[in-house]
């Protein structure tokens, strides 16, 4: 359609419609049938809900539905009546079960049109793969003529920004590196100069060693007093709990009221606080290690490797991280982690004795500062009744030291592997600073 506005074009510095709600609430809708049967996790909500909770918006509700018209339709209808800006994911591809263009060409009284922008940028992509372009792909860079059309520079199918009543509605992709490439060259920008949201400040401290309720109890009385512009949430996960400050406004006034209360809290909870930022156990760990100019190895049994992967999922673990080894039977545990065969004779792989030998072994094989290892009995059998299911060793070692701690948890296989790796890592956190 020749003459189209660009994205752009149709929003040159956002502020030309200016609506200014300091309290603008916003909807998600997630569309796809994939996503109802658990076949999909949704992890498009959740990205986008902390983007606009750092730029001032706050999700008021996540809605998912399937792909069908009928669903699509009443979902839109009740975001609007809840919310000033819907955003939607999902249903935009070349398939027949994607519906939700069509639907949205409905739902907005408009007709569809080929895009030209859309259009060369489909013809861009399949020139640089090298394949040949049918019918299906060209239909998407079909949209309806109402709306505004956001480019995609990650994949074929184009966004869409649709203005009805007051409210905003964006549908995107449901891919998620090319909804986030949208949102923050895009929508973000424009959402952030259009509503002016007032700006939300979180503070949060990770604590660990202690439940859930205790902790509210110890703080039952700081919490009580909060100011009423301040909350409190508990987050809980894995034998950890987040504790987090949100305040709304924005100024230096509110920021230090925040800081103080802050400031407080962590007072309350010094024997059991992990950190006092918004960083997960992994980056806490290789946060002291990288400031100390110290190295990790790792030697895991029933863990499988977990322990490593939270290391390394962490920006720049090279540094502070030389390797391991995925030690799961007895002799490569011998082999890799120079564990003696007396000692698995006389102890089993689920023991003290065993975990220390596995961290001094990994430590002398790999030149570490620090190791950590572990062995133990994940269910949902191999259970006995010395050593049940659930029975977990942790091991760690340093040049003339060593230290070992056993846990029993009761969950399942899947459940029983994240707590150890984050006990375990809790436990290399202490060993590293004592």
């Amino acid at each position: 359609m020749a003459g189209r506005p660009s994205f752009a074009e149709a929003f040159p510095d956002a502020n030309t419609a200016h609506m200014d709600n300091r309290n603008t609430s916003v909807s998600i809708i997630t569309i796809g049938d994939e996503l109802l049967i658990g076949q999909t996790v949704d992890t498009n909500s959740a990205w986008m809900a902390r983007a606009l909770n750092d730029i001032g918006f706050w999700v008021q509700r996540r809605v998912a539905v399937g792909d069908e018209r009928d669903a699509i339709w009443r979902a839109l209808d009740e975001e609007a009546a809840q919310s000033r800006v819907i955003l939607i994911t999902g249903g935009l591809g070349p398939t027949a079960d994607d519906i939700t263009k069509p639907v949205l060409c409905q739902y907005f009284g408009g007709r569809m049109v080929v895009d030209e922008g859309a259009l060369a940028n489909v013809q861009h992509i399949f020139q640089l793969l090298n394949r040949p372009l049918i019918e299906r792909n060209l239909k998407q860079a079909e949209v309806p003529d109402v709306c505004t059309v956001i480019p995609n520079r990650r994949g074929t199918a184009p966004g869409m920004w649709f203005e009805k009543d007051g409210r905003v509605f964006v549908s995107m992709p449901g891919v998620p590196h090319e909804m986030k490439g949208m949102m923050e060259g895009h929508v973000l920008p424009v959402l952030e100069e259009r509503f002016r949201p007032t700006p939300v400040v979180h503070r949060t401290l990770l604590t660990a060693g202690i439940g859930e309720s205790f902790l509210a109890e110890r703080i039952r009385d700081f919490e009580l007093t909060l100011p009423r512009n301040i909350k409190l949430a508990y987050l809980p996960s894995y034998g950890m709990v987040r504790l987090r400050l949100t305040g709304r406004g924005g100024d230096a006034r509110m920021e230090a009221e925040l800081q103080a209360e802050f400031d407080m809290l962590k007072q309350l909870v010094t024997d059991v606080l992990v950190t006092d930022e918004d960083k997960g156990l992994p980056q806490v760990v290789g946060d002291i290690l990288d400031g100390r100019g110290q190295t990790l190895s790792t030697a895991e049994s029933c863990t499988g490797g977990y322990i490593g992967h939270l290391i390394t999922s962490v920006p720049g673990a090279s540094r502070y991280y030389l390797g391991g080894a995925v030690a799961y039977a007895n002799d490569v545990k011998m082999r890799l982690a120079d564990v003696r065969p007396a000692t698995l004779a006389a102890h089993g792989a689920v023991s003290r004795e065993t975990v220390l030998e596995m961290a001094h072994g990994i430590r002398r094989r790999t030149g570490s500062d620090f190791a950590i290892a572990t062995s133990g009995i994940l269910g949902p059998d191999g259970g006995t009744p010395e050593k049940p299911v659930g029975t977990v060793w942790v091991g760690l070692s340093a040049e003339g030291r060593e230290a070992a701690s056993h846990f029993h948890f009761r969950f399942d296989r899947q459940r029983n592997a994240e707590l150890a790796a984050n006990h375990g890592l809790n436990a290399l956190r202490k060993f590293i600073l004592a």
